[in-house]
């Protein structure tokens, strides 16, 4: 056993695990020995994750959705037994736009997937984690919770309540031994920030090469962050060497110095 081994048996809700970030996430804590189930908005990642792991839990369930939240926990109950973590990780990249361009409807649907559905799912699993013990929650939040982001305001102001979202759950829940940390993720590689990139460069009239290299000229390491190195944080914040780590917003970023 390593100093950020997992406790055996670690039984663990990943939200949004079927794909990317939470996929790696997944598949991290799979490999250490922890329990896992997950949800999904996506059928198809949904039966992939199954097929990989018949063992482990899946639900289709939308975050945002406070009915379909009742019924992954019912599912979680049903696959787990209990939790001793929860990985709030679903969110979307949302609008790429002027405050005078974006709908309100894109405004409540990036807000309500974003940080509502975190407050949905802690809402169910505290429960839970005080009658484990102990326990932890990890909120997904980003650089954007940091920066303020031109032209993604609905994003960036639920990661900046993601924020302040974990560090009263810290507060609250500190004495029952739970522990609340959010991770701010830079510029993750992979199809969603291909899109983000893509949307601005479409948007101020330039290719996306060059798009990509005003991105990566933000990053002091200039390289994009991996879903790996998310899912190592993951793992170490889920870990004994964490025990007292607790209502802080880490960067896994490479140094974004700004937005």
């Amino acid at each position: 056993m390593t100093i950020c081994s997992l406790k055996p048996g670690l039984k663990v809700l990943v939200t949004a695990g079927a794909s990317g970030i939470g996929r790696a996430i997944a598949d991290l804590l799979i490999a250490e020995g922890a329990r896992v189930h997950i949800c999904d908005v996506s059928h198809e990642f949904l039966e992939g994750f199954q097929a990989a792991y018949p063992d482990h839990g899946a639900s289709y369930c939308d975050v945002s959705d406070d009915e379909q939240v009742v019924r992954l926990f019912d599912d979680v109950r049903s696959s787990l037994g209990g939790l001793n973590a929860l990985v709030n990780n679903a969110g979307i990249a949302g609008p790429t736009g002027g405050v005078d361009e974006i709908s309100p409807a894109d405004w409540r649907r990036c807000i309500d997937i974003c940080l509502t559905g975190q407050f949905l799912c802690a809402h169910h699993a505290v429960p839970m984690l005080k009658a484990a013990g102990d326990g932890a929650i990890i909120n997904m939040s980003s650089a954007a919770g940091r920066y303020g982001y031109a032209y993604r305001t609905p994003y960036s102001a639920a990661k900046w309540g993601v924020i302040g979202f974990t560090q009263s759950l810290s507060k609250e829940l500190g004495p029952f031994g739970i522990r609340a940390n959010a991770i701010l993720p830079g510029i993750v590689s992979g199809p969603r920030m291909e899109g983000v990139i893509r949307a601005r460069a479409d948007q101020v009239g330039v290719p996306y090469e060059e798009m990509q290299k005003e991105y990566l000229s933000r990053i002091s390491l200039r390289r994009m962050v991996s879903p790996e190195d998310v899912a190592a944080m993951v793992a170490f914040l889920l870990s004994p060497a964490a025990g007292n780590i607790s209502g802080q917003s880490i960067g896994v970023d490479g140094n974004v110095e700004s937005l």
